[in-house]
């Protein structure tokens, strides 16, 4: 196995021994040498060209580009957006998934594909992450970065940008014939592993572009395979509880008065776990371009991406009764009498957490999930541009997509038995040790529980239409008015069984022996377990799945229509001596809401409308040739997650306490006003410095009010979506969205890059590319929640920061990368039980990663590629509650890619 120390220094190796072969190359980068041999961009000439598109802009924005025809920085978008200041990423095995933008969440970023918007459906393979999340985030692991020639973050707001996007609009776009001249051909093939998976992983990019003079067309594939793996342990948050009907005769009086007084936290239960995904990705792109004159121009622009994802989850978990690792768990099973667990040992911390219990007859279970998932996105996108007289332009742009998010198999099967077993959590709060005093890989310890199915499945369709007329009256002066209208759906549902044979295998009416199905897990690092084959098990036992999803559950549908008018006036003059440029406008928007879903009256569809104007202003002063300030001011919107405004609920049961979440088809858009000032100083040829200031007044925040011990009567929901829940159950939980409260937004960014040309040689081949945000808001959630504390907003994370060193001579070039995100809040909506709360909030501790590539160019048209991510096999740490106790740690191992990339 490859250990963090190898990697670091196969790492710095690549920095130390290549500069030395190449030191006597010549100065220049990304152009040919006299001969012609060897053409190489590299990482520094994409810095050059996104510094250059910061420069330019009329708005605060950062920009990331491609290094050359099908070569993105980074193998994946959001790791590659990492990098840009005020950027966060959530990753998923070690994979970055989505981002925030300036400590505002996924929700508030909105991303455009070639002009477009995208919305895609998005899950995660763990419940304590959110899974099948409804909302506006994109899933940036979709698609392949080498699909994509350019990513602009748009941070300031101007009238002619689509409304919405609170925190900024992240621009992807693809490559286009009209960006290179004549044929152009490009392949790479990568090859890699991972050190948990050890397995192959295959990554194949092409593409071909053809321009026949006023007329072009460009293909590009991509397609990818590997297998993912975390691995850690988890708790199920922490509880307040007493000796459950457990045996504490051995205890000391002491402790039999502690234990009784109910003073104590036991963690509800603990896991050893393992998260594995066969992943396939494809992408396909098409772009046709045309230009019949040199005043008209046509694009047609079209994508196609699947990811598949079919997951293994196992763990080997306490089953305790009352809620309570390990505690109680004595039951008449198939006519044999398991009484309750014997406490042998405790120990408790000054929180009075319980961090070391030893018990015998312990109700222990493994539990064995599979899940295939798949993703589906398309889109056509047909724009242009003509030149109607002198000076008056017109733009326009047509599109529709389509999303399909399809979960036909999230089934789970649990085997219990009872042994003897210790959990000490005194190692520190990111610390389980289980010893086992029975062998759980024997099948004949375990005996059949329960088996749960589910099938999900979610629509989106997008359609948009907008154009503008530009009228440039003066070589310096523009005036732009355009309109907009878009059509947003979604559409879902799903089905669900829970508790398949479990009474039946109680009773001992059908053999809960699981010899016949069983199989030995070896996955895990250090521990083997049982789990069941899940086709041999339904074969067994008789199961035809499908005859118990054959309801619709949750049924709902939204759909989103905008009109949306603006006006913008651009400039570019000299005020007092000093270049000054800018633009100036507003933008009205009117949306209506139409949102369908089943309550306890049947079917319900609620209608909802709202409308304002947007002002919106951009300054910019060039003090000296490399010397600008930015003034930014504009009010804008974010609209309401989808699952927010669906009129549907969903109803769990984890471990006895009823949880129910219905959504709030009444909810209006958050509103913000927005202001923004960034001083930069460009020199040299890639080199800048740059601060900014920006703070955002936000109001009409959403948050989930959660309520307790409320009557399921009063949810509003049917009686049939979960089984023996009727209207007169006290729901443990209940939770829906509402616009409660204002809040403000302040922080700090402050970026720069250069090269390290006033180094001796081979150093001044070095460079750097380093930046830094700070982010603070406060939010009294206890206003919104009973129990809950004043905290920061869900996750926002103070400090971002991120540091490249690369080097860049003619034939080579490598960087490597570390990203540092604190700490932040997962979800400040605490849980409530009548023993007391669970949590006030949940979060995440703060990571590093360290990411690195490498390039040698071989000969012009032959470059080989070394990628490593995750070098330092960084864990996750999930807390629960304020005082962080356990929750969830994982790892996902690093991955190396090498390969070679020709082009023609």
């Amino acid at each position: 196995m490859w250990t963090k120390r190898t990697l670091l220094l196969a790492s710095s190796a690549l920095f130390a021994v290549q500069p030395a072969v190449a030191q006597d190359a010549p100065k220049q980068d990304g152009a040919a040498d006299q001969q012609g041999e060897v053409v190489v961009t590299g990482y520094r000439t994409s810095l050059a060209a996104a510094r250059d598109s910061k420069r330019e802009a009329s708005i605060i924005k950062d920009s990331i580009a491609a290094s050359d025809i099908a070569a993105f920085p980074d193998l994946n978008l959001a790791e590659a957006l990492q990098r840009l200041p005020g950027v966060a990423i959530n990753r998923e095995a070690g994979e970055g998934r989505r981002i925030s933008l300036r400590g505002l969440g996924p929700d508030f970023t909105r991303v455009q594909l070639d002009g477009m918007e995208v919305l895609g459906n998005v899950d995660s393979p763990q419940d304590s992450r959110g899974q099948t999340t409804r909302d506006r985030a994109f899933d940036f692991n979709l698609f392949a970065a080498e699909l994509f020639n350019h990513v602009d973050v748009e941070k300031s707001y101007q009238a002619k940008q689509t409304e919405g996007g609170l925190a900024g609009t992240v621009g992807l776009y693809t490559a286009r014939p009209f960006d290179f001249k004549g044929t152009k051909i490009a392949m790479s093939a990568q090859g890699g592993t991972n050190t948990l998976t050890r397995d192959f992983q295959p990554r194949l990019t092409g593409l071909i572009s053809k321009n026949w003079g006023d007329f072009g067309i460009l293909v590009s594939a991509a397609y990818s395979r590997r297998n993912t793996r975390e691995e850690g342990f988890d708790t199920y948050r922490w509880r307040r509880n007493k000796a459950n009907g457990s045996n504490i005769s051995g205890l000391t009086a002491a402790e039999q008065a502690k234990i009784n007084s109910g003073d104590l936290l036991f963690a509800r239960g603990n896991r050893l776990s393992v998260w594995d995904s066969k992943q396939e990705r494809i992408g396909l792109t098409t772009s046709v371009q045309w230009a019949p004159t040199d005043k008209v121009h046509v694009t047609l622009d079209g994508l196609y991406g699947q990811f598949k994802g079919d997951r293994f989850e196992t763990h080997l978990a306490s089953r305790g009764g009352g809620s309570s690792t390990w505690l109680g768990g004595g039951e008449t099973f198939a006519g044999v009498v398991y009484p309750n667990s014997r406490v042998n040992a405790l120990q408790w911390n000054d929180r009075n957490e319980v961090v070391y219990l030893d018990v015998s007859g312990g109700k222990a279970s493994t539990e064995t999930r599979i899940q295939n998932t798949k993703n589906i996105f398309k889109q056509l996108v047909l724009s242009g541009d003509a030149e109607l007289a002198e000076g008056l332009t017109f733009t326009w742009l047509g599109g529709v997509e389509r999303s399909a998010y399809s979960m036909p198999v999230n089934d789970k099967f649990t085997v219990e038995g009872f042994g003897d077993v210790t959990s000490d959590y005194r190692g520190g709060t990111y610390s389980l040790v289980n010893t086992y005093k029975f062998n759980p890989a024997d099948a004949n310890f375990w005996h059949a529980k329960r088996l749960y199915v589910n099938n999900t499945y979610q629509d989106t369709a997008f359609d948009n239409i907008k154009g503008r007329f530009d009228y440039k009256f003066s070589p310096d002066d523009t005036i732009s008015i355009g309109g907009e209208w878009r059509r947003f759906a979604n559409t879902g549902y799903y089905g669900e069984q829970d508790n398949i044979l479990t009474s039946q295998f109680q009773s001992g009416k059908v053999s809960a022996n699981v010899a016949g199905y069983a199989q030995v897990y070896g996955g895990y690092t250090g521990q083997d377990w049982t789990i069941v084959d899940f086709p041999r098990m339904l074969q067994t036992l008789g199961i035809d799945r499908a005859q118990y999803l054959t309801s619709k559950l949750g049924v709902f549908a939204v759909e989103e229509r905008t009109g949306a008018a603006f006006v913008q006036y651009d400039w570019n003059h000299v005020l007092g001596g000093v270049p000054f440029r800018g633009n100036i406008g507003a933008r009205y928007y009117r949306t209506t809401v139409t949102s369908d879903g089943l309550a306890s009256v049947g079917p319900v569809t609620v209608r909802g409308e709202y409308q304002g104007v947007l002002p919106a202003a951009n300054l910019i002063f060039e003090l000296n040739p490399g010397l600008m300030l930015r003034f930014a001011a504009s009010q804008n919107i974010n609209r309401p997650a989808l699952g927010a405004l669906a009129v549907n609920g969903s109803v769990s049961n984890n471990n006895g306490d009823i949880t129910v979440s219905i959504g709030n088809p009444n909810l209006r858009p958050y509103k913000s006003n927005d202001f923004d000032i960034s001083a930069e100083q460009y020199f040299g040829s890639v080199g800048y410095v740059a601060a900014a200031l920006f703070y955002k007044h936000l109001d009409g925040y959403i948050s989930t009010q959660t309520v307790s011990d409320v009557p399921y009567s009063q949810t509003g929901l049917p009686d049939n979506l979960y089984p023996g829940v009727t209207g007169k159950t006290i729901i443990d939980s209940f939770s829906r969205p509402v616009n409660l409260l204002a809040t403000n937004l302040f922080g700090v960014e402050l970026s720069g890059q250069t090269d390290f040309k006033f180094l001796p040689a081979p150093f001044d081949r070095l460079g750097t590319a380093m930046n830094f945000t700070y982010v603070d808001s406060r939010l009294d959630y206890s206003k919104i929640y009973a129990g809950s504390i004043p905290t920061t907003l869900e996750g926002l994370s103070k400090y971002n920061a991120n540091a490249t060193l690369y080097y860049q001579d003619k034939a080579f070039d490598a960087r490597v990368s570390a990203n540092y995100r604190s700490g932040y809040i997962f979800s400040a909506s605490p849980v409530l039980t009548s023993l007391g709360p669970d949590q006030d909030v949940t979060g995440f501790e703060g990571t590093v990663y360290v990411d690195m590539s490498a390039h040698y160019a071989v000969t012009k048209n032959v470059q080989l590629t070394l990628n490593g991510i995750n070098l330092t096999n960084q864990r996750e740490k999930q807390y629960s509650n304020s005082t962080k106790r356990l929750y969830v740690v994982t790892r996902s191992g690093t991955t190396l890619l090498g390969g070679v990339r020709v082009t023609f």
